[in-house]
């Protein structure tokens, strides 16, 4: 009876040993099911240039659906009509800003395999939205002749509907759109500003100087914030008429000082501001020998000006100190 017992325990202890061990095996094949998996996926992101985290695409789907950011969507309705190379009335519908209406220009090169510098510039009065479609691009000639200086550049010119907060938000939601969705040198991305296109994107490099290679502003007054730009030492080319009738140069002479002071706070030598802030005040005969109705309206002919806008297009991020 005792033998009897003894070989039902052994018995019974090689089943248990068994079960172990084929649980064991088992937990370890998936385990390594998913490394390996993991594995391709990893190498598959490096020829992709993709990230890779780890995640499954069903956990993506759930931490998307939580996140209230991922809610939020871009789309772009793209223009049908073109003037002068450029396309016109494009709409990105942004939930955060609303519609930002731009016309661009995009080299006929550009297939997304080399990064094309990236400049944006903003109209005066003449040139906001409501003045009518491609207004800013029949108005002022700022978009055509930068693209003289650089033949691989995506050029946009935003139609705004004011010179304040919301179209400076407007102008950043649409940089970062473009930087995020084209393949963008961002050692080369240059920002402009004619009049009250001028007081926008001064408010726009003074809220993220960090996207621009280098500001021009021209006939215009300086609104945005100081000391952020001077900290991201961004390069600041300020133009105006002695004489402007809109504005006046003090105001713009004023914007300089402080950006100067700051940079000497700073411990700057004058050579080193020299190079991240010029004031280029025009005399009274700069406009009357181009034929200039006045020197405020006069400021659009700074677009043909070589060394204002050389000035702009030879900035690169590398060179800022």
């Amino acid at each position: 009876m005792k033998k009897k017992w003894f070989w039902i325990a052994v018995v019974l202890m090689i089943l248990f040993g068994f079960s172990i061990g084929y649980w064991f095996q088992r937990n370890k094949n998936s385990n390594t099911g998913q490394t390996e998996s993991q594995t391709k996926l990893k190498e598959n992101t490096k020829e992709t240039g993709e990230t890779y985290t780890g995640i499954t695409s069903e956990e993506e789907t759930e931490t998307a659906d939580t996140d209230p950011e991922e809610s939020q969507t871009e789309s772009v309705t793209e223009g049908t009509e073109e003037y002068r190379g450029f396309v016109i009335d494009n709409v990105l519908q942004s939930e955060k800003e609303g519609d930002i209406h731009y016309n661009v220009y995009i080299p006929e090169s550009y297939d997304g395999t080399k990064a094309y510098a990236l400049y944006f510039t903003l109209p005066g009065y003449e040139g906001l939205y409501f003045q009518g479609v491609a207004a800013n691009i029949r108005s002022e000639d700022f978009g055509f002749e930068a693209q003289k200086y650089n033949s691989e550049m995506i050029i946009v010119a935003p139609q705004l509907n004011d010179w304040g907060e919301t179209s400076a938000d407007q102008t950043i939601a649409l940089v970062e759109y473009f930087l995020e969705h084209y393949n963008i040198n961002q050692e080369k991305v240059y920002a402009s500003g004619y009049s009250g296109g001028g007081k926008t994107m001064s408010i726009v490099a003074g809220k993220r100087p960090d996207l621009f290679t280098a500001y021009l502003q021209v006939s215009s007054r300086w609104d945005g914030d100081y000391e952020t730009v001077v900290k991201a030492h961004l390069p600041v080319y300020l133009a105006i008429g002695r004489n402007d009738e809109y504005y006046g140069s003090e105001p713009t002479i004023q914007a300089y000082q402080t950006l100067h002071d700051l940079y000497e706070k700073q411990g700057l030598t004058e050579q080193e501001i020299d190079k991240l802030l010029v004031l280029d005040v025009k005399e009274h005969s700069y406009f009357t020998e181009r034929n200039a109705p006045n020197e405020h309206g006069g400021g659009g002919f700074f677009a043909y000006d070589e060394e204002i806008m050389g000035w702009l297009f030879s900035q690169e991020r590398s060179d800022s100190l």
